[in-house]
Formats: C-alpha cells, structure tokens, sequence
C-alpha cells in the first residue's frame, strides 16, 4: 500500500491546480456513490488542488447516472462501447492540469490520490501507473484473472522491452500536457496496457510505476476472462509489428 512520503500541502495556496478524476462505468449502481465519496477532497484542497469527478457512462439500465450526479459527479454518456472509448471521451472532456482514472467498482483506492500526486509532483512525472499485485486483497482476483494478467504483463515486457509489473491496471496519473504525445489506437481493453506503453517508450515523458492496494469488487463482474485476454494479447502482437492505427472519433 502506498504510503504518504513527506507533504507538499498549501492550505492557502494562492494558485489552485485542477485535478480531474475520469471513472467509466456501466450499470455500476453499487459502486459509484462510494467511490466518490472516497475522493479525499479536503486532503487535496490543503494540497492546493481542486477536483473535478467525471463518470463516463456507457448508457447504464441502472441507478448509475442518477447516483453519479447526486454525489456531484458531472456525468457523461458515452453511446460508443469500449473501455477505451470511454477514457477517450473522458479525457476530452477533463479539464484538470492533471488526470486521474479509477474503475466505478472500489476496487481501486481513490483515498490515496494525495499520496500518489505528491510522488508524481516529487518526481516530476508525466504519467504514474499503479501495481495491483503488490497490496492484492483476499479474493481481489480470481486465480485465472491473476495467470491471465501475467502472461499480458510478460508479453509486454517481453515484446516492448519495458519494465511494467502490471500492464492491465486501470488507476493512472497523467498530465493533460501528455496527451498529445500518445498514439492511442485502443478503443476496447487493450486500451489501458496501450497508454502504458506508449507512456514508457516515448523518450520525451517521465513514466514511473508504483505499488496500490487492490480490493474486492462491489457489483457484478464484467470481465470476459477468455475473449478479453485474447484481445489483449492479439492487440500487443499487432502493435508490436506496426499493425495498428487510430480508430476514427466520429
């Protein structure tokens, strides 16, 4: 677990930064209040940062968008499907000096966001991702969900040359700065070990990986173990040998 390492806070900063946090979700009714409500806002305010939570809804048949507003999220519906598509969408929406990503399904610890941003600031990063398997609570992961993000994890490593423990993550710090310089082809899954990757082997940004704690789920499981590990794994071959492109925004 990510633990705080010395403090950066500003309780009357003069100059306020904008934190924006983009949270896809679909038919995440029994999450999505709580992670909001888990945004340490008082703790990033004293940091100097404001926050701004956007939910990107995949047209959800449940409660999702009406607990997403009430909580104060701004809500966007996103028709399109796709993981990627939705943090597409999100981040052209976001308008935070920096960007954070967290699922709508508490797995991930949107409490640790002060610590994170004081190592990112620290370090001068312009993109953190996060190591699940580092702090993995009991019953987090299923064991085939475990050997089948290991062997996407390898083949990344092993076919991009680049030391990402966990290529599968979804809870990320990036600057908006850095947007313009990722090639992001990905629309489905492959998405999120796509913005890693690109992330680390462009020689012109600052990338690290750091250890989280990564908790059960609340809701209903969406992963589609086989077919997403597939398409991960085809993806990471293509892109390896310069068979993608990016898909139209239209």
């Amino acid at each position: 677990m990510l633990t705080a390492a010395g403090s950066t806070s500003r309780p009357e900063a003069a100059y306020r930064q904008l934190l924006s946090l983009v949270i896809p979700a679909l038919n995440e009714e029994q999450g999505i209040g709580a992670v909001i409500d888990e945004v340490p806002r008082d703790a990033l305010r004293k940091m100097g940062w404001d926050v701004e939570v956007l939910v990107v809804d995949g047209e959800s048949a449940d409660r999702t968008r009406d607990i997403a507003t009430q909580r104060g999220a701004r809500v966007i519906v996103e028709p399109r499907k796709g993981y990627g598509r939705a943090y597409k969408t999100g981040f052209a929406r976001a308008k935070g000096d920096v960007i954070a990503t967290a699922d709508a399904d508490l797995t991930y610890p949107v409490s640790d966001l002060p610590q994170l941003l004081e190592l990112f600031e620290r370090e001068k990063l312009d993109f953190l991702t996060t190591d699940r398997f580092a702090d993995l609570e009991q019953g987090a992961m299923r064991t085939k969900h475990r050997v089948g993000n290991w062997v996407l994890s390898t083949a990344a490593r092993v076919l991009f040359m680049r030391s990402i423990r966990d290529s599968q993550s979804g809870m990320w710090l990036l600057r908006r700065s850095a947007l313009d310089k990722l090639v992001l082809t990905a629309d489905g899954m492959p998405f999120s070990e796509e913005i890693k990757l690109e992330a680390f082997r462009h020689p012109a940004l600052r990338s690290q990986e750091v250890p989280i704690r990564y908790r059960v789920r609340v809701g209903e499981v969406k992963l589609q173990s086989w077919d997403d590990g597939v398409e991960n794994l085809v993806f990471l071959l293509r892109k390896r040998f310069g068979f993608t492109r990016p898909e139209a925004d239209g």
